[in-house]
């Protein structure tokens, strides 16, 4: 299972706007809005895929309560911390006919220390049947910047494989907690290393620089694709690129918002450190197999347990059998249903 740690959502706000001009008054032909934020982002994509998935983070306000409720209507399980401050919304406008997309963001709430000790309390209780932890988006404002490395050290600590994904002095500082793998775009990763990226030799070059300042995996994402390092173990070193080709965007039927036509199929270049290339094609939206192996079955997925009862399925995570958690959520009077492969997002005997 994964979770998602959002601690600056949002609900975003996307209006249609043609032929958008500063300065003059625009009436937009189309808006939606969803529950946003780097985390939630995560979760959603991960939910599409089929891979067991919480999010949790903060919400406040009248807006905290439409980005849960946006949440629990998309089918994406949560469980955030309510906070007295009122969460951000974020505003986007975008042009179809120049295909201009302005964004603005607001800073977010203040959080006291004692509804950051309830997130970490929180924290800790749903990561125990994870396998990964995903850090991502901004912090809120006049929080300790060092919050990310703290909460990752602690997620190492425990033997979850943590992912970060923020910028500025909460990025770098996260960095040297040593997360599992941190995932910066191509201005963030600028930012580390301390100058710009003219060619593909100073995006590779930087893979190294960021891997020494702590993470254990790199990847630096671009509009047209990816950059990674991957230490498995530290023993070897495996190099990818992957190109997303460029694609014409439609409406879609149902928000009437400009889409991606087609979705792409990623093409890898793996390189070792041997310089032997390994061409790897990696579909867009891969088979739940295909999910499973890139995130490493052994750790996350259930394994088959043989004993004096004969085999049985059990959650990786908490190590219990699926029949005992079923069992003791009957007792209860709750009802617990584990999907395909499924570790337990919320124990039966909360």
């Amino acid at each position: 299972m994964i979770v998602t740690v959002t601690l600056n959502a949002a609900i975003d706000r996307t209006l249609l706007v043609p032929n958008f001009q500063l300065g003059q008054r625009h009436r937009a032909s189309e808006g939606t809005s969803s529950a946003g934020g780097k985390g939630i982002n995560v979760a959603r994509a991960a939910r599409r895929l089929g891979v067991p998935v919480v999010c949790t983070g903060l919400a406040g306000g009248r807006t905290g309560t439409l980005l849960v409720e946006e949440l629990t209507n998309e089918g994406i399980l949560n469980d955030f911390v309510r906070i007295r401050g009122e969460s951000r919304t974020s505003t986007a406008v975008l042009d179809p006919t120049s295909n201009v997309y302005t964004e603005i963001n607001e800073w977010g709430p203040e959080v006291s220390e004692d509804e950051l000790d309830v997130l970490r309390e929180k924290l800790a209780y749903l990561s125990q049947g994870a396998a990964y932890v995903v850090f991502a988006g901004s912090l809120p404002r006049d929080v300790d910047p060092g919050l990310y490395a703290e909460l990752i050290r602690e997620g190492n600590r425990r033997g979850l494989m943590t992912v970060l994904d923020s910028e500025g002095e909460a990025l770098r500082l996260g960095i040297e907690a040593e997360p599992y793998l941190v995932a910066p775009n191509l201005r963030e990763a600028e930012s580390l290393v301390g100058h710009e990226f003219v060619d593909a030799e100073d995006l590779t070059s930087a893979l190294d620089e960021i891997a020494d300042l702590g993470a254990r995996n790199v990847l630096i994402t671009l509009d047209t694709g990816c950059y990674g390092l991957f230490r498995e173990e530290r023993a070897e070193n495996i190099r990818i690129r992957a190109r997303a080709p460029r694609l014409e965007a439609v409406l879609s039927p149902s928000t009437r918002l400009p889409v991606a036509n087609t979705l792409p199929v990623f093409l890898v270049d793996a390189v070792n450190e041997a310089n032997v290339p390994a061409p790897i094609v990696v579909p867009t939206v891969p088979s739940v197999m295909t999910v499973r192996r890139i995130l490493r079955p052994n750790d996350m997925w259930p394994r088959r347990l043989t004993g004096a009862m004969g085999a049985s399925s059990a959650c990786r995570g908490c190590g219990r059998s699926f029949s005992a958690i079923t069992a003791r959520a009957s007792t209860a009077g709750r009802t617990w249903r584990p999907g395909p492969a499924w570790c337990c997002p919320i124990r039966a005997d909360s």
